[in-house]
């Protein structure tokens, strides 16, 4: 991961109080990626500073200290993230919309919307598919994808059956080497699609970045809890 390393806090932030967060541990968990750059800014406004070695790209290390003694900051794969968050390994985390909708779980609780990693979730085909093909008489469809729940909940609304490939990367090369005819994946401005042959067929759902809290966690901290929550809430009305 390659990250800019803040400075010291500017003054007038909107959060400048310490937090009090007793003697035990807030494990947060990070996504890798894109949306790991666009979330370090809040977390600098609202006062939790990662360790130094958190922002050298050669570091190996999954979790790191912070300028606050007992909240810790782990970074995962996005669809991990979940997991970690749903037993408890994890008490709050930074998580895509769509990766929260293919679990759908009851024990996270995802209370803020921070605007950022903005994109959508579609399905996309080639050309040629199309010129054969009208998608409104599919009635049985192969799709890759990392989200075969969303997926196939999507086509069954339409009275269609998806056999969905479950792949966790090069969505687009599915099509072009014969494994199936459909994906489905994450589209932030289409040009890796168009630059792979693929053509986006339509919208399943548009995809932000949420602030998640685990539900017993929640219920059982719910004044730490609430006060984090608080302080996202302050600095994203900023």
């Amino acid at each position: 991961m390659i990250l800019t390393c803040p400075g010291q806090l500017v003054k007038n932030q909107c959060i400048n109080r310490s937090i009090d967060m007793n003697d035990k541990d807030i494990i947060i968990a990070l996504p890798k990626g894109r949306i790991l750059k666009q979330v370090l800014p809040i977390f600098n406004k609202i006062g939790i500073i990662p360790e130094k070695s958190f922002f050298n790209e050669k570091d190996r290390k999954l979790k790191f200290e912070t300028n606050i003694s007992n909240i810790k900051l782990i970074i995962v794969r996005s669809f991990d993230v979940a997991t970690f968050l749903i037993y408890g390994a994890a008490h709050i985390a930074i998580i895509g919309s769509d990766v929260l909708e293919e679990f759908n779980h009851s024990e996270i609780y995802s209370p803020i919307d921070l605007n950022i990693g903005l994109c959508r979730l579609v399905v996309a085909t080639t050309k040629e598919i199309l010129n054969d093909e009208d998608p409104l008489t599919w009635s049985y469809v192969r799709v890759a994808t990392k989200y075969p729940n969303l997926t196939s909940e999507h086509f069954k609304k339409r009275g269609v059956h998806a056999d969905c490939i479950k792949l966790n990367g090069a969505m687009e090369l599915a099509p072009s080497m014969g494994l199936c005819r459909r994906i489905v994946d994450l589209s932030e401005s289409g040009e890796t699609l168009k630059a792979n042959g693929l053509i986006e067929i339509e919208e399943i759902m548009k995809v932000s970045t949420r602030l998640a809290i685990n539900r017993n966690a929640y219920k059982t901290n719910f004044k730490k809890m609430n006060e984090i929550i608080k302080r996202f809430e302050e600095c994203l009305n900023d």
